[in-house]
This record gives structure tokens, sequence and C-alpha cells, in this order.
């Protein structure tokens, strides 16, 4: 029998097919436990940030400690990735997503309940845990319950909208909260969705048949080692604004991550059944899609990052309304997503994989063209040309992600595309802000020394070199994906052209 499942030869309703997909008749709830799943993941990459000032004031945190309240998620979650999409592989995909995802709600339960910072930040690393086990698996789950063709296409711009949009939906979300709640709701807002899609989740995915066992099993060593590695890189990344990209500390960690990933590389040459295939990313298509998966996430948080300074500091929007002002995203992914998914049975992959960077960079130029005099009417055009880019990319580099791999290494490639995005939204954010703060002071200095009077008395002009700074900060971003459409130029027309399409 063929292990290529298309729309028309779907599995008996009611029951897994052949190839353990489930049948049509959950499907519809198989999605919704999935994407709300991904959707609570994303969401907690932005929801806490605009609670901040709140959580800073209530548990006394100072202003260096206070990053680690988004830091340790951030961490966990990027550098637990590789490991929680191999276990997915090797052990359940649905067994491992549901202990992802409790692992997650009682950590978010635990936050809402923390009384000091360091039960806070142990709880957000946790959080970050059972995000990187969880997530990979929920994208494997998408790739192995859906079959090919319309039908999985519909799935993924479901998960792609999820995942596009959750950094604009957690700041809307964690506003409104904070705002006729307290900070705690941002943590405790995961506990009600979290539980119901455990409920869900025997019902709606289908696991592993009785008596069946990994063949492999999980390099450890390997595990060890890249979680280790990607844990320092991230580190690094996160303490530079503030310690210095030539701080000892900052280096140190740099370095370290370069041996311990070195010494990655040299056990999976070595093992038999390695973490990551060496192999797995010779594939050109597969190489690029995570490629360009870095790039747009260095374009989506620091996009997020510099507009909301903007939107609260400059335009003095309160958390609510900043985070309204953030619906042209969610709204214009969604709707691209949606079309896209229907789009691609007449239009390869490779078209939208080349457009999509075209639009995300052009509304970053535009919303660098912001002024401090700039209302939100010169916001809002930027967000839907950034939306439609995203909605555009998203699905199209997820299908390219998983519609090349072996079944048992779905995970792997949910991961390493994740991971991507993870690191590509540290590394460009780190960069980033340090742009923005040497813009925003030598623009200082420069209006001190035309105006014959020391900075500290120009106060009135500090809201224009702050938004100097910004305008720079993403317009440099803007370059990350022209660098994704360069890189998609490379796709070849195998996998990008062929099953995706089938109805």
């Amino acid at each position: 029998m063929s292990a290529r499942i298309t729309a028309g030869r779907s599995s008996p309703p009611g029951g897994p097919g052949p190839h353990g997909h489930l049948g049509h008749r959950h499907h519809p709830l198989a999605l919704v436990v999935i994407a709300a799943a991904q959707l609570m993941v994303m969401l907690d990459l932005t929801i806490v940030n605009i609670a901040l000032p709140s959580i800073q004031r209530e548990l006394h945190f100072t202003a260096a400690n206070l990053t680690w309240v988004i830091d340790a998620y951030v961490l966990a979650f990027g550098g637990l990735l590789l490991l929680g999409g191999r276990a997915g592989d090797l052990f359940g995909r649905r067994r491992m997503f549901a202990v992802g995802i409790a692992v997650f709600v009682l950590a978010s339960l635990a936050g809402g309940l923390a009384t000091d910072q360091a039960w806070l930040i142990t709880a957000r690393a946790v959080q970050g845990v059972g995000a990187a086990i969880a997530s990979p698996a929920a994208l494997a789950l998408v790739a192995t319950t859906f079959d090919e063709g319309a039908e999985r296409n519909r799935a993924m711009a479901v998960y792609a909208a999820m995942s596009a949009a959750g950094g604009a939906l957690g700041l809307l979300l964690g506003g409104t909260l904070v705002d006729v709640a307290s900070w705690r709701w941002v943590l405790f807002v995961n506990v009600p969705i979290g539980v119901t899609v455990l409920a869900l989740t025997p019902v709606a995915l289908v696991g592993r048949a009785p008596g069946h066992r990994a063949a492999v099993r999980l390099d450890v060593s390997g595990a060890l080692s890249a979680s280790a590695g990607m844990a320092l890189l991230v580190y690094g990344l996160v303490r530079a604004p503030d310690a210095g990209w030539a701080n000892a500390v900052t280096l140190g960690s740099f370095a370290a991550a370069a041996v311990i990933l070195g010494v990655f590389v040299a056990v999976e040459r070595a093992t038999r059944n390695p973490l990551v295939p060496l192999g797995f990313l010779r594939d050109r298509n597969r190489a690029t899609g995570y490629g360009m998966m870095l790039l747009l996430g260095v374009a989506m948080l620091s996009l997020l990052f510099f507009l909301t300074q903007f939107l609260q500091n400059v335009l003095h929007y309160n958390p609510v309304l900043a985070g309204v002002a953030y619906l042209p995203i969610p709204f214009s992914v969604a709707t691209t997503s949606a079309l896209v998914s229907r789009l691609l049975r007449r239009f390869p992959l490779r078209l939208f994989l080349r457009a999509g960077p075209l639009f995300i960079s052009g509304g970053m130029f535009w919303a660098s063209l912001i002024t401090a005099s700039s209302s939100y009417g010169n916001v809002l055009g930027p967000l839907l040309l950034f939306g439609i880019g995203m909605g555009l990319t998203f699905m199209p580099l997820t299908l390219n992600a998983v519609s090349s791999v072996r079944r048992d290494q779905s995970g792997l490639a949910s991961a390493l595309l994740n991971t991507s995005q993870q690191v590509g939204g540290s590394l460009g954010l780190a960069a980033l802000v340090t742009v923005a703060a040497t813009a925003t002071r030598d623009q200082l200095h420069r209006v001190a020394a035309a105006h014959g009077v020391p900075g500290v008395r120009i106060h009135a002009l500090a809201t224009a070199a702050s938004v100097h700074g910004y305008q720079l900060a993403v317009r440099t971003g803007a370059l990350a994906p022209l660098l994704a459409f360069v890189l998609a130029l490379a796709l070849k027309e195998r996998a990008v052209d062929g099953a995706e399409r089938e109805v």
C-alpha cells in the first residue's frame, strides 16, 4: 500500500486509517485541540510582556531581574525544542503533547500564585519546558492526522495563523487582563484552556496502536549537548543588550555554546541513532525553509517589540489600547492564510514563499517611517501589509518543513522549524535593541551639541531621539525578510510543487 494518502482516500469515519490517521468525524475537533494548544504556547511569548510593570511593582523586581520573567521562558523553550521534538517521534506524539500541555498548565498555575521573584522565574522556565515538549508535537500531529492535499492545507493554514498571530493576540489579551483583573491572570488564563485541551486530547487525537514501541532509544548525549548549547546561545543573546556584546559573561556564553554545539555535531556523527541525522539538513528545500524561518523570527519579534514601545511611550496608549492596535495583524494573517490554503491547489508553494517576505519587508520599511508626530493611521497600513506577508509565508513554510520527511521524523522537522523561529527572534531582537539604544544615544548627543546644551537638559527632545532609534532598528530588521526572499529563490521544484497541491 502506498505510503501517501490523498484527500480522496481517507480513513473510514470514526476510526484511524491504515496509517494512523484519524477518521473525518473527529478531524474538526482534532484541529481545535491542536490550534488551541499552539495559540496558548505562542501567546506566552508576548502576553507577559505587557504585564511587566505590574509584576515589577508587586514583586519588587529590579529592572535587570525583571527581564528574566521573559528570558526564562525563551531560554527553556528555545533550548529544549529539539529534545521535545525527538521525544515525540520516539515515545508517541499524543503522549508527549499531553505531557507538555500538563507541564505548561501546572507551571502557569504556579506562576500565577507566585509571591516572590525566584518562584515566578522558576515557573516561567518550567512553562518553557512544557512548551518545548508540546509545540513540536502539535505540528507533527497536524502532519500525521490530516490527509495530504486540501485537508492538510486547511489544517496547516489554521496552525500557521495561530503561530504567526499569537504574538499580537498575546499583547491584546495581556493588556485586557492586566487592565480588568491583575497581572496574575496572564498566567491563570492558560489553566482553563490547557485543562480543556487535555480533556479533549484522548477523544480528538489518535495515539499509537497498542503494543507499539519506539524502534530506537533517545539520543541522550545528543539531546543534552544540543539543549545545553542552545540554552547557552539564547542566554548570551538575551543578556547582550543590557550587559553588552563585549561583556565577559556574554562572550563566554557564546564561546561555550560554540564548543558544546561542536560536541553535539561530533556526537551525532558517532551515534547510531542521532537526535538530528546530519543528512537531514542536506535537503536544500528543508534547509532553506529553516533559514527563512530564522530570518522571519527576526522580523516578527522586532516589529512587535519596537511598535509596542512607540504605541505606549509616544502615543501614550494604555495596555488594552496598545493590544487592540495590533488586531490588523491576526486579522490579515488569518484571512490570507485561508486564501493561501485554497490557492495552493493551483499555484506552487514557492510562489508564496517568495512573495510573502517581500510584503513583510515592505510593511517594516513602511513602519520605519513613523515620527514623533505620527498617529495610529501611520501604523495601520504597515501592520496590515506585515500581516498579509506573514499569512502568505508561515503556512507554506510549515508545509515545506513537514511534507518531505519520514513519518518518524515529523517531530524533529517541527522542532527545527520552531527552533529556527526562536533563535532568529532572540538573535534579531538582541541585535536590534542594541541598534536602537545606540541610535537614540547618538541622536541625543547630536541634538545636545547642536543646541549648545548638555544632554541632561534636553528631556523634551528625548522622545524624538527614541523614535529615531525605533526607526533605525525596524529599518535594519526589514533586511531580514529581504534575505529570506533571496533564500526562497533557491527553492527547488521538488517538494514544493507536488503532494501539497493534491485534491
